[in-house]
């Protein structure tokens, strides 16, 4: 487990644009079974979260023309029994964090798993989820 002082900036960057932080399994399933749409960021320590999924998520959710209803965060790592949880959800995915899962009334309709993240541009990751914003919210 990282030590809350670690992750607080990292958790910070997303709550700043809006995301609200789940840290329970029943969290998880009251997010992502809501009406709607729901974006779910797997938030993580390393670099590619940092470098470019953090900054691409930011950007997206400032400069869409459409949103999802809700947009909630977990952190690999720290939050362990949410994290086991909202991996159920997403589904045949392997396990990848970070990741991030757009949802429709509890259904997964796009993902991006680490390795759409990794070597991209912030830029390019919010462009792949602006593309789903305007299809599925």
């Amino acid at each position: 487990m990282y030590p809350p002082e670690l992750v607080a900036p990292m958790r910070a960057e997303l709550d700043s644009v809006g995301f609200t932080e789940v840290t329970t399994p029943q969290d998880i399933d009251a997010a992502v079974n809501s009406n709607g749409t729901v974006l779910v960021v797997l938030n993580s320590v390393c670099g590619c979260a940092a470098g470019s999924m953090r900054p691409g998520v930011r950007l997206a959710v400032t400069s869409a023309s459409k949103l999802p209803s809700k947009l909630v965060t977990t952190f690999a790592g720290v939050d362990r029994e949410a994290v086991d949880r909202v991996r159920k959800y997403m589904l045949p995915y392997p396990p990848s964090s970070p990741s991030i899962a757009l949802f429709k009334d509890g259904k997964l309709m796009h993902m991006v798993e680490r390795h759409h993240i990794e070597g991209k541009t912030a830029e390019m990751i919010s462009d792949n989820l602006k593309i789903a914003f305007d299809e599925f919210c």
